[in-house]
């Protein structure tokens, strides 16, 4: 195994509500996740706003880090990538996911980090491959 690539992404939450005022939630929603991260969204309550902001934020970061890491060997978009959170309740870590169209799932695994840090979200992600 050897490492495909690195990529990392600082996201200003202040910038990414300006972005959401401009375009809308549901807009930017439907454009950057996927459908099974668009279920998880709209399963979140619609007047917490700074839970859904929270969402979009750390996927935008996730899939930008991700991007950086397998680039130029793979050029995916937004929808290409599903993200799935820390789950305490079964002891998982946090895991992202690459099912590009092309259904040739080339055999990398992905390893992501998050932090939250008052208006920053920081991530990385690096890409082994197998």
């Amino acid at each position: 195994m050897g490492i495909l690539g690195i990529g990392v992404d600082v996201v200003n939450v202040p910038r990414m509500i300006s972005l959401i005022e401009r375009r809308t939630s549901a807009r930017l929603a439907h454009r950057i996740l996927s459908e099974q991260e668009l279920a998880v969204w709209h399963a979140l309550p619609a007047e917490d706003e700074s839970r859904r902001v929270r969402y979009l934020s750390v996927r935008w970061s996730v899939k930008e880090a991700a991007y950086k890491a397998v680039y130029p060997v793979a050029r995916p978009i937004w929808k290409d990538f599903t993200f799935h959170s820390l789950n305490k309740a079964d002891f998982q870590k946090p895991k992202l996911v690459y099912h590009p169209k092309s259904h040739v799932i080339p055999s990398w695994k992905f390893h992501a980090s998050v932090s939250h840090d008052g208006n920053y979200i920081f991530t990385t992600v690096l890409v082994e491959t197998c």
